[in-house]
């Protein structure tokens, strides 16, 4: 690959900078307290590239993203995670006590109820965003690796982002789920937990197929919800300084993995 080709990228906004990473290697840049920017980057320990089946291709790309977390903490103390946000982990332990409510109570049809417990389990990413910077640094990820694909002119809002996960994800969850509530009571819990990760699984071919059928009617209808979350509640106009921090992110990943191509 030459430098003028075109690295598939991928990103995670945090609240105090943002996250970029490519197929071999990740840059993080924060913005400090006192205005400096830091850089750090490195070569991924773990690469979901190398997965090929089909089943585990989705599990094994969640499993890289978080896999990144710590390798950032380490080199940036500084950096912000949304996790370590309290409000953030009690909205996690109260999304999943009313999800088992609504699951033990009976009174709504399994379909309903799935889909109702899907939409409650996104409620911790949602307030998550809800948070100081983190929504602005999202559209600052999304801009700088839009112009880095297309050009200038790209908007906050981007065709790649995991927002579009959420109609895929809520569906095959739901459909999974009561499935696993088929299976005999001793063993719904190993089978929802099955359930869960099939989910992942399937949403994340079906993202696949999204990204490369954008006028298909049926990937237009799946991706609407994760637009307009993105549109009107997960990104945020940045300001020159959060872009400058996220362009700092992309140069430095762009450089390692530019690098990684030259050794291979």
């Amino acid at each position: 690959m030459s430098d003028d080709e075109k690295v598939r990228l991928g990103g995670m906004a945090l609240p105090n900078g943002v996250l970029v990473h490519g197929p071999n290697s990740w840059a993080c840049a924060i913005r400090c307290e006192d205005g400096r920017i830091e850089v750090a980057s490195a070569v991924k320990r773990f690469r979901a590239a190398k997965v090929n089946s089909p089943f585990l291709r989705g599990p094994a790309r969640l499993v890289e993203a978080m896999a990144l977390l710590p390798q950032v903490k380490r080199a940036l103390p500084k950096a912000e995670l949304p996790m370590q946000n309290r409000r953030v982990v009690s909205a996690m332990i109260g999304a999943a006590v009313v999800v088992r409510g609504i699951r033990e109570s009976g009174r709504l049809r399994p379909a309903a109820q799935e889909l109702l417990a899907g939409f409650l389990s996104l409620a911790p990413a949602a307030l998550a965003l809800r948070g100081g910077d983190l929504a602005a640094y999202h559209g600052a990820e999304h801009i700088s690796i839009g112009r880095y694909e297309h050009g200038d002119g790209a908007k906050k809002e981007h065709e790649r982002c995991g927002g579009h996960l959420v109609g895929p994800l809520v569906a095959t969850s739901a459909v999974g789920n009561m499935l696993a509530g088929l299976a005999p009571e001793r063993m719904r819990n190993q089978a929802r937990a099955a359930a869960q990760i099939g989910a992942v699984a399937a949403s994340t071919e079906i993202f696949g197929w999204m990204t490369r059928n954008p006028d298909n009617p049926v990937a237009q209808a799946l991706s609407k919800p994760g637009h307009e979350l993105q549109h009107r509640f997960s990104t945020a106009e940045p300001t020159p300084e959060q872009l400058e921090v996220a362009e700092a992110a992309l140069a430095a990943c762009l450089e390692l993995e530019h690098g990684a191509d030259h050794q291979n």
